[in-house]
């Protein structure tokens, strides 16, 4: 557990930050909180007995004073595309590792292309995307992938009983969408490439009770970017649930509504990942409440496992490359059903 380490939270105030700042004082450590907002950080650290130490990208040294004398950094400050690389850079001067969980295509690609080989020379830890969307489905692809060293391709479906997204998901989407303009990403033949056609339509047949369900094909997102950076696999695509699509992209849909005591709303979630290989085909299942509420245990979860030493590797990594991908996802258990099948 924790022993009472200082670890400094960027975003803290936001949805998901404050599920992780629950989340770490739970295993014992101490958030430090951190953000732009002065007076809303002063809020939830009076709230919960914690300091605050208000911080701006545009000013390193006020990012200094807040990671000072912490044993790591999570960043939950969207939108990322702004947030990552001047974190990033904090945490390379104070010498602690850096995990965040952005959703954000273009900022997760930017953090292996810029930091990777700067992070492996220095011997840091950088975990990117250590979420929902990003983390969870790597880790099930490299489980799934079992003792395989290659696959022909990975398929991560995502059944969401509804998506009301909050802020911090539309201003992210938003400067996504900004940065890729009319074209959309797809990962196919162990490249890139940039659509301008439709996404496809298609039918997911999840394991049951759900069964077939219809979904917008090549809906991608982070799990397309941390899978191929460490798994041998040139077709990488993730589906996700016609109506949930629906839901975060409709200008009206409301943001979530905790439901129970821990703050989570009512929706539900099941990540099917499927990887093929000749005609073989292995499979990795993963179910649960609130897609922003798992993401606290996830990225508490692995800042526990790089500050004690169960890591497998150091720069910048995916969750499936750092971490002993089967064990984690049970150390999960809580919050999480797993089940992992070959077939």
């Amino acid at each position: 557990m924790g022993s009472g380490q200082l670890v400094a939270v960027f975003g803290a105030y936001g949805h998901t930050g404050r599920f992780v700042v629950a989340e770490l004082a739970a295993r014992g450590f101490v958030p430090v909180l951190s953000g732009r907002n002065a007076q809303t950080l002063e809020e939830l650290a009076d709230e919960h007995g914690l300091e605050a130490r208000p911080a701006s990208v545009d000013d390193p040294a006020s990012l200094d004073r807040a990671l000072a004398g912490t044993a790591a950094v999570i960043n939950c400050a969207g939108p990322f595309a702004s947030t990552v690389g001047p974190v990033i850079e904090a945490a390379l001067r104070a010498r602690i590792p850096y995990l965040d969980v952005a959703a954000e295509l273009e900022a997760n690609l930017d953090t292996f292309a810029h930091y990777r080989e700067r992070a492996r020379e220095a011997g840091a830890v950088i975990v990117p995307a250590m979420a929902f969307f990003g983390g969870l489905g790597d880790l099930l692809a490299t489980a799934a992938m079992g003792d395989w060293t290659e696959a022909d391709e990975a398929h991560i479906a995502y059944a969401l009983s509804n998506w009301h997204p909050t802020a911090g998901t539309r201003l992210s989407g938003a400067v996504s969408r900004e940065r890729r303009g009319a074209h959309r990403l797809r990962y196919s033949g162990g490249k890139w490439e940039r659509r301008t056609d439709a996404a496809p339509l298609l039918e997911w047949t999840f394991p049951e009770p759900m069964g077939p369900r219809p979904v917008i094909g090549e809906f991608t997102m982070a799990d397309v970017v941390t899978v191929p950076q460490h798994l041998s696999i040139p077709d990488v695509t993730t589906y996700m649930t016609a109506e949930a699509a629906r839901d975060v992209t409709a200008p009206h849909t409301p943001a979530p509504t905790a439901t129970d005591g821990s703050g989570r709303s009512n929706q539900t979630f099941l990540v099917d990942v499927v990887v093929r290989s000749g005609g073989a085909e292995r499979r990795a299942t993963a179910g649960g409440q609130d897609i922003y509420a798992v993401t606290a245990p996830l990225v508490t979860e692995a800042l526990e496992r790089v500050l004690t030493g169960r890591t497998r590797t150091v720069g910048v990594v995916s969750a499936g490359e750092i971490f002993d991908a089967p064990d984690f996802l049970h150390a999960l258990a809580p919050h999480i059903t797993l089940d992992l099948v070959s077939v």
